[in-house]
C-alpha cells in the first residue's frame, strides 16, 4: 500500500488575524491531481511521487481516415497461375482543425475580467487536452480541498474574496510530459499573493522562478528513474494566483516548468 503524503495542519483565519497569512496544504496539484484519470498508478512517500502517465480521455480534435478508392475488378487467374494477395490500400489521415475558442478576457492594471479560462497557458502545437480544449472552471468546493476542513476553507476563501477558478491539463505531442495549470482569482492582488504564500512544502527541493521574484518552484524526484518526477511552480499576477504542475518520467529538468511559468505570466500580464 502506498504511504500518504504528510499534510500540515490548517488553521482557519479568525477576525482578529488581520494581516496573518492563511495556512493550507500542498497545492492541489501535488495532493489531488495525481489520482485523476490518465495517471494510472500512484505511490507517494513523504514528497516522493511515482506515477504512470496515461493518455488523455479525449483528444481536442479527431483524425479521420480518407476512404480508399475502389479499383477495377481484376480478371480471374488461370488454373496454373498462383493468385497474388490483394494489396491493402493505406488510408491517408485527414486532420480536422480544432474549433476556434470564443472565450474573452480583459486586463485592467492588476484586475482580470471576463472568462478566466481565457488566460490559461496556451497549449503547445500537437498537445492533447484532457476534457475541453478551453479548459474547465474550478468550483469553490474543489478549492476547499486544499484545506483540512470545510470551515477553515470557507473562512479563508471568504476572507480573501475568492471569485473564480480555471484549470486545464494536457499531454505534450511527444507524450513525454503532462502539464496542468490552475488559476484562482481573488478580490485583490494582495489577497492572491497571500494565498500563494500560504503554500508549504516538506522534503522537496525549492528553487527560484526565472524572471519572477515572487514565484517559487519545487522539485520532487522519483525514487527510481523509471518512475515519474514532478515540478510545481506557484506565483501571482495581479488578482490571480496560478500553479503550474509538470509531470515527466525520471528526474525532471527545471527548464519546462520555467518556460511554462514564463508563458503563463505573460498571458496574465497582457492577455495575449
Amino acid at each position: 500500500m502506498p504511504e500518504s503524503i504528510p499534510e500540515p495542519t490548517v488553521e482557519p483565519l479568525s477576525e482578529a488575524e488581520v494581516g496573518a497569512e492563511p495556512v493550507r496544504k500542498l497545492p492541489r496539484a501535488v495532493l489531488v491531481a495525481l489520482t485523476v484519470t490518465g495517471l494510472l498508478a500512484v505511490t507517494a512517500a513523504s514528497a516522493t511521487v511515482t506515477v504512470a502517465i496515461g493518455k488523455p480521455d479525449r483528444k481536442p480534435h479527431t483524425v479521420a481516415a480518407a476512404p480508399a478508392a475502389s479499383g477495377s475488378p481484376s480478371a480471374s487467374p488461370s488454373p496454373s497461375a498462383t493468385p497474388s494477395p490483394a494489396a491493402e490500400p493505406t488510408p491517408t489521415p485527414t486532420q480536422v482543425p480544432s474549433p476556434v475558442s470564443t472565450l474573452h478576457g480583459t486586463v485592467d492594471g492588476s484586475t482580470h475580467g471576463g472568462d478566466l479560462r481565457f488566460f490559461l497557458l496556451p497549449m503547445p502545437a500537437g498537445a492533447e487536452s484532457y476534457g475541453s480544449a478551453d479548459g474547465a472552471k474550478v468550483e469553490r468546493d474543489a478549492v476547499k480541498k486544499d484545506f483540512e476542513s470545510d470551515s477553515a476553507a470557507e473562512q479563508t476563501l471568504d476572507y480573501l474574496g475568492y471569485k473564480e477558478g480555471a484549470t486545464r491539463r494536457y499531454r505534450s505531442a511527444d507524450g513525454q510530459q503532462e502539464v496542468e495549470v490552475r488559476m484562482l482569482r481573488f478580490k485583490s492582488a494582495a489577497d492572491a499573493r497571500r494565498f500563494a504564500d500560504s503554500s508549504s512544502y516538506k522534503d522537496v527541493q525549492e528553487f527560484d522562478i526565472d524572471g519572477d521574484a515572487k514565484g517559487k518552484g519545487v522539485l520532487m524526484k522519483p525514487k527510481q528513474e523509471a518512475w515519474t518526477g514532478m515540478l510545481v511552480g506557484v506565483s501571482t499576477v495581479g488578482d490571480v494566483e496560478y500553479e503550474v504542475t509538470v509531470l515527466v518520467k525520471g528526474t525532471p529538468d527545471k527548464a519546462p516548468l520555467q518556460e511554462a511559468m514564463k508563458r503563463q505570466r505573460e498571458r496574465l500580464n497582457s492577455g495575449g
